[in-house]
């Protein structure tokens, strides 16, 4: 059984890269990830009656079917991918631990890969953090609103409330804009805005709604 040692986990993306740089660990990560009982499974019949290939770094299933090998990518989000683990793990880490989002560019900047390819794993990492209730489109009756979320002027001490309203009056000043998608009875989609003008709305629904 092969056990990911999670005190070794990486802190930086500077750890993150040296250590995904490792094939063992790439494989320790995704098999406590997928099995983490240790054995593996046959993603196309599921199977245990498998072995790995240390050679060829692939799995090899010993029931009668077509594409009896496979690899720790495949029947995942990186499946179809040539780009290997060794970078895609570092990606994934980077974009779970960005407080505040990542962008394509970031990506290339880090990996040294194209804006392109980057923005095709971004794509991908999205795809795979995604859960039944945020992830896919919205459909049906679709409710869309705006709000602002701060506390109110008055309740504020005397100097956060001139810091806040900056000398101009109440309302929304020194609130944070969320515009709000709610799919009737599913799924739900949250978006932070400067503003409440059209221009500003309008791009964040959905074509499909």
């Amino acid at each position: 059984m092969v056990k990911l040692n999670m005190s070794k986990a990486p802190a930086t993306l500077q750890e993150a890269i040296i250590h995904y740089a490792d094939f063992e660990n790439c494989k320790a990560f995704m098999m406590n990830l997928r099995w983490p009982d240790g054995k593996a499974l046959c993603p196309r019949c599921g199977s245990d009656d498998v072995s790995y290939l240390p050679n060829a770094r692939v799995f090899k299933c010993y029931k009668k079917h077509d594409r009896q090998k496979f690899s720790l990518k495949v029947g995942t989000i990186f499946e179809d991918s040539p780009i290997a683990l060794e970078k895609w793990l570092p990606v994934m880490w980077l974009l779970v631990n960005a407080k505040n989002g990542i962008s394509s560019w970031e990506i290339h900047r880090a990996m040294g890969v194209t804006q392109k390819t980057a923005w095709f794993m971004l794509q991908r990492c999205r795809l795979a953090m995604q859960d039944e209730n945020h992830g896919g489109k919205l459909g049906g009756e679709v409710e869309v609103d705006e709000n602002y979320i701060g506390g109110k002027a008055r309740n504020m001490h005397q100097d956060r409330k001139a810091r806040a309203l900056g000398g101009k009056g109440g309302g929304s000043v020194g609130k944070i804009g969320v515009q709000g998608m709610l799919q009737r009875g599913g799924k739900i989609r949250t978006a932070v805005i400067p503003d409440a003008k059209l221009t500003t709305l309008v791009p964040n629904i959905p074509q499909e709604c």
